[in-house]
């Protein structure tokens, strides 16, 4: 430190500043938010400190200084984490007769209250799916009132809530579906349904969910454009939206593991978590399925509409009787605040 120049001596402080930040990033996620609920947005952005920490390493690296260490040993850690948030190949094996597939969705009423400014959104929804034909599709956001008519599915479980603004969830199956259910949240506009499907000589449990938002603009330009009228009230208000609504993700999360523990059969889980790929809520909800990004996607797999920063916050999870044959996120098809995302998947044999 002391041979440091005082700009390095700089560097060095807020390297230091950003190593702690991204450790207590790394163990939040077996942190229940309830108990640090504002630390929890550490989750959110820590592929942020990743890159960060690659920098660092890279301008120690350069000067053939010591202090790249300790960022070398956070990227070594960070390893387990970079899948989640990009992958470099796909994986698109052959298909087969068993093969079945599996969309999600949050079309965002499909355009009721035309969000979009374009009449169509909710036909081109609908041309899309018909297009890409999935075997079975997860809505959020769902509405009746938008008159999109997915005829093609014969079987489906739809679950509206609300007065004047009737919203929900729903899942379309080209296959038998014999029981269905919703576990009733309590908060507006979120839940959490299910259908038991009949594939063949399989059965098969689809979760579909839709958890509490965080409410944060995904156009930055909002935010940038109001920095001068930001004030403490109104950062306050911000942070306690923030510490309120991982709350209530976590009692959500409470309810759907205590809902799927009794579960007979092989389990599928789409839906919009709200929440980053290194939270808390991500590592409870998946528990020991094969998160189908990960196992074969390819790139940052966005599935929301934030500009500058690939938020991937929608999922599908697989039991790990079955083969992730596929995986595809449609940042291209810019329709709602979020993207489709879809996977092929069998049982294995």
């Amino acid at each position: 430190m002391k041979k440091l120049s005082w700009f390095n001596k700089v560097m060095y402080v807020l390297n230091g500043i950003l190593i702690l930040l991204t450790f207590v990033a790394y163990v939040l996620p077996f942190l229940a938010p309830k108990a640090f609920p504002l630390l929890s947005v550490l989750t959110l952005i820590l592929p942020s400190f990743l890159i960060l920490n690659g920098l660092f390493f890279i301008y120690w690296l350069l000067q053939f200084k010591r202090q790249l260490v300790l960022s070398g040993i956070v990227l070594l850690i960070g390893i387990t984490f970079i899948n989640k948030f990009y992958k470099l190949s796909s994986t698109n094996l052959p298909k087969t007769e068993k093969d079945f597939t599996v969309m999600s969705y949050n079309v965002r009423l499909f355009n009721l209250f035309e969000w979009i400014n374009d009449k169509n959104v909710g036909k081109d929804i609908l041309a899309f799916v018909n297009e890409k034909n999935p075997d079975i599709i997860c809505i959020q956001e769902y509405s009746e009132n938008a008159k999109i008519d997915l005829r093609v599915y014969k079987y489906k479980a739809i679950f509206i809530e609300g007065n004047k603004i009737k919203t929900g969830q729903a899942i379309f199956s080209k296959f038998p579906i014999f029981n269905q259910g919703n576990l009733h949240l309590l908060q507006d506009g979120n839940n959490i349904i299910f259908a038991d499907i009949k594939k063949g000589k399989d059965t098969l449990r689809v979760y579909n969910m839709h958890l509490q938002s965080i409410k944060i603009s995904p156009d930055v330009n909002e935010i940038s454009n109001n920095v001068e009228t930001i004030n403490k009230e109104k950062s306050q208000m911000v942070f306690g939206r923030l510490r309120d609504a991982f709350k209530r993700q976590e009692f959500q999360t409470e309810i759907f593991s205590n809902h799927k523990k009794d579960c007979p059969y092989p389990m599928i889980i789409c839906g919009d978590m709200n929440n980053s790929a290194f939270s808390y809520i991500y590592r409870n909800i998946k528990g020991d399925l094969n998160d189908c990004f990960e196992e074969a996607g390819n790139g940052f797999g966005q599935t929301y509409n934030f500009k500058y920063y690939p938020a991937r916050i929608d999922y599908i999870f697989a039991d790990k009787k079955m083969k992730v044959k596929w995986f595809k996120n449609f940042s291209s098809f810019n329709k709602s605040d979020h993207f489709p995302i879809m996977t092929r998947l069998s049982f294995a044999d």
